[in-house]
């Protein structure tokens, strides 16, 4: 690790240096974020949104380098410490997952258009459909690329999880 961070401010200084003014401001920002970031020892900003469930054991979400990777989301309702899930079952848990991925990409200056992969955990596969009848709601056009797991024990009993990775959006 700091062989790759002493490469990465050898990069950036020669970058900054060869280039110097030619870079557009945002480009200039983007470097001296990169140089703070190594020297602090730390390429990630974690993203903590107020009022979205999580636990002390994961960030909601970690920014590094052109990507944002998003834990597991359930329907948890918002606000509520201890998290607890939406009522009614797959239906309204799946749409309030997917208001609490809005809220986190939201917080990261990011948005639904900006996923590039979600995966989808399932407690039970014969919920695969209605999953896909609120899902497409929220990805009418282009949606991201998605694989779909059934497994058991999913957080808090939750019939669904979704993670997922979004790029960046440029400015």
């Amino acid at each position: 690790m700091p062989h790759r961070v002493a490469l990465l401010l050898v990069c950036a200084l020669f970058s900054v240096a060869f280039f110097g003014c030619s870079f557009e401001e945002r480009q200039r920002e983007e470097m001296e974020s990169i140089l703070v970031s190594a020297q602090a020892g730390s390429l990630k900003e974690i993203i903590r949104p107020e009022g979205v469930p999580s636990l002390p054991v994961f960030s909601p979400a970690v920014r590094s380098g052109g990507l944002i990777f998003l834990s597991g989301a359930i329907g948890a309702r918002p606000g509520v410490n201890p998290p607890e899930l939406v009522a009614g079952g797959v239906i309204p848990e799946t749409h309030q997952t997917m208001e609490n991925i809005i809220t986190v990409l939201d917080a990261a200056g990011a948005a639904l258009p900006d996923l590039i992969k979600c995966t989808v955990f399932l407690a039970d596969i014969s919920d695969y459909a209605a999953v896909n009848e609120v899902y497409i709601q929220y990805f009418p056009s282009d949606p991201p690329a998605r694989s779909a797991v059934a497994g058991s024990g999913l957080a808090l009993g939750a019939r669904v999880e979704i993670e997922c990775i979004a790029a960046v959006p440029e400015a």
